[in-house]
């Protein structure tokens, strides 16, 4: 590459190399890196500029009981008003955000602590809320079948969701939970209308007049074909229940009573998006120009509309269903309660796109190199924070939308969690595997989240499978947050059929759990279900029957390993096996275990097939039995005992032993 560029790169923070799953250098193309460049305002034509004098950053995130001196006597303003003159930040300043001024400059000042208190000892249930149906629901599950799953958990500690991040209010309405509308308000999907405050007060006649907008529900309960081959009415239509369900909120308006749109403008400047997608498409790029930015006159004045009023209202409605299910949570015993799921970004077209846009990078989308299970590399189509504007902004944006998720939650999942430190881009007009890295600022963004998650009193998980740096692992490790330990990929990748780790090598600091939406359910890969599928969909790098010879050397792998576990008897069915999973898990020394729903109850097909869009029915499968059935059946009553049983003595980690690739580490 021109001495140039990459120097020009550097700058920028955009990787010209990198490692990838196998551990292997990948150059990165000069036409990626230039594209990138270009999405980020760099002129790849023009040299780096040489580097200036220290001076003052823009934002400085520092460390509780840390000092750093500064380029010149300064006033420091803290969050409660109070001020102190200084020549260095002093070591006990408080947590918080706080301003910093020397000379003509004003800069943030965020203290953030050094790390999270320990995390506790729990077990608890992963799920897909949308798969959930009960005789209560509008064809899909909803924030009231939360609530009576929660009430019966079998004394699970916590119950990790996939992600309720808001929608744009438009049809049609897309499936995936991570490609939002918004990261920092909630889906209206999942409201339970039969508990909103209007219909409770909503006289008989208006009641059986939003009862009759019930869509049937999907033929989800008995056996159904493989996920492919599903008809459309075994499958969720979203856009159905949500055509049912805003047409009740319209029955239910006029019950509502005032609306103050000024108590939180943040939520205003939401609903004022929702209320001009309605009128104008959600797409905001194609709207007029005078209303493509949110500050633009034409959107302030259009912000007290009785519209924007009604959007207001329905978010409302979602945060009193969520506290109510904290509430549950909290009666049920649950000590850390409910877990939410934050996407990794959001669509570019949609609100926070619009809203955000001053700190987003336009044009670019997120998505992941090749790796083991998804082997033409991943384009999620999401837009990307720009770590330059985030900084230049005191990362204002970044804390709003995390301080919203922890109101209403115990923990909270980061999906693809190594993008706090870098983030694959792939520039316009280019595929999934002609991307590259961008770095972002690790003290501030993990830095951060610990400062909001502190003030929650919340737990944090990181997600960190895939193409993961150690220093990710270990950053996840100093600050006490949680990684990811999938039993597929708890083994070394260097070879198929390579034996999986006991688990008394499983890392401390982690969640445990069999799968993820994204990869084979526990029957699915006994059975070979993950090679079928995408064989069939023309998903594979490789021949089938390689595939097939992988698959079962990975299958005979495991089960060697859950026999030499002593939990597997030779002539052991599928649900035994399954159990033996579960026990494994327990064994482990991890701090969290969940078990999924998808395996307890003994479900096929993934709930997500990375690379497929319409090609396999992702985000739209119900799980085959209903909820009343499920909270009785005896598989979950054996997987609680056995995860419930975690309080006995446990195997600890190995001296010496390497910790599971793709987990974060543990100490001897």
């Amino acid at each position: 590459m021109d001495a140039d560029l990459e120097a020009l790169a550097a700058a920028y923070g955009v990787a010209t190399w990198y490692e990838d799953w196998h551990r292997k250098r990948r150059d990165v193309a000069d036409a990626s890196v230039i594209g990138v460049l270009r999405l980020m305002g760099a002129d790849p034509d023009r040299p780096a500029p040489p580097p200036g004098p220290a001076a003052l950053p823009d934002t400085m995130v520092v460390r509780a009981g840390s000092t750093r001196a500064l380029p010149a006597p300064g006033t420091i303003t803290l969050e409660d008003g109070t001020t102190r003159t200084a020549t260095a930040i002093p070591a006990d300043l408080p947590l918080g955000w706080h301003r910093l001024r020397t000379g003509d400059h004003d800069a943030t000042l965020i203290v953030v602590p050094v790390r999270l208190p320990e995390p506790p000892v729990a077990w608890g249930w992963m799920l897909q809320l949308y798969a959930l149906h009960s005789a209560g629901s509008w064809g899909m599950g909803d924030l009231g079948d939360l609530a009576a799953f929660v009430a019966q958990a079998h004394g699970a500690g916590l119950v990790l969701l996939n992600p309720l991040h808001a929608i744009t209010p438009t049809l049609p309405v897309p499936s995936s939970p991570y490609s939002p509308s918004s990261r920092r308000f909630a889906n209206p999907l999942y409201l339970r209308i039969a508990d909103t405050d209007a219909y409770l007060q909503a006289g008989p006649a208006l009641r059986a007049e939003v009862d009759a907008l019930r869509p049937a529900p999907p033929a989800g309960a008995g056996r159904q074909p493989a996920a492919e081959d599903r008809g459309a009415a075994s499958l969720i239509d979203y856009s159905a229940v949500w055509r049912a369900k805003l047409a009740a909120l319209e029955l239910l308006w006029p019950l509502a009573g005032e609306v103050d749109l000024a108590a939180d403008d943040g939520l205003t400047d939401f609903a004022t998006f929702c209320a001009l997608a309605e009128r104008r498409g959600p797409k905001w790029s194609d709207w007029p120009s005078a209303l493509r930015h949110p500050a633009a006159p034409a959107v302030r004045a259009a912000r007290s509309g009785p519209r924007v009023a009604f959007w207001v209202w329905v978010q409302r409605l979602v945060e009193a269903q969520l506290d109510a299910v904290t509430a549950t949570a909290r009666a049920a015993g649950m000590h850390v309660g409910i877990v939410h799921d934050l996407a990794v970004g959001v669509d570019p077209s949609g609100a926070d796109g619009w809203l955000l846009q001053d700190v987003l990078a336009a044009g670019v989308h997120a998505g992941a190199p090749p790796d083991a299970f998804n082997q033409f590399g991943q384009d999620w189509g999401l837009a990307a924070w720009r770590p330059d504007a985030l900084a230049a902004t005191g990362y204002a944006a970044y804390r709003d939308m995390l301080r919203r998720i922890f109101r209403h939650a115990g923990g909270l999942r980061v999906d693809h969690v190594a993008g706090l430190w870098r983030l694959w881009w792939v520039p316009p007009g280019m595929g999934p595997a002609q991307g590259t890295y961008v770095a972002y600022d690790p003290e501030a963004m993990l830095g951060i989240l610990a400062l909001e998650a502190t003030r929650a009193g919340a737990v944090v998980i990181g997600e960190d499978l895939g193409t993961v740096m150690p220093a990710v692992t270990e950053g996840l490790e100093r600050m006490n947050m949680l990684g990811s330990a999938v039993l597929w990929f708890t083994r070394e990748w260097t070879a198929p059929g390579q034996p999986f780790y006991p688990a008394a090598d499983y890392p401390r600091n982690a969640l445990a759990s069999i799968s993820t939406h994204d990869l084979p359910t526990a029957t699915g890969f006994l059975v070979g279900e993950q090679v079928r599928v995408r064989a069939k969909l023309g998903q594979l790098a490789g021949s089938v029957e390689d595939e097939r010879a992988t698959a079962a050397a990975d299958r005979a792998a495991l089960l060697a390993r859950l026999t030499a576990e002593g939990l597997l008897a030779p002539d052991a069915d599928t649900d035994a096996i399954v159990l033996a999973m579960h026990e494994f898990l327990a064994r482990t020394p991890c701090r969290f275990v969940t078990a999924s729903l998808y395996d307890v109850l003994g479900e096929t097909e993934q709930p997500n097939l990375p690379g497929t869009t319409d090609e396999y029915p992702n985000w739209r499968m119900p799980l085959r039995l209903g909820l009343e059935r499920i909270v009785r059946d005896p598989r979950l009553a054996r997987i609680a005992r056995v995860l419930g049983e975690r309080g006995s003595p446990r195997p600890q980690p190995q001296p010496g032993r390497d910790a599971p690739i793709l987990a974060a580490d543990e100490p001897a």
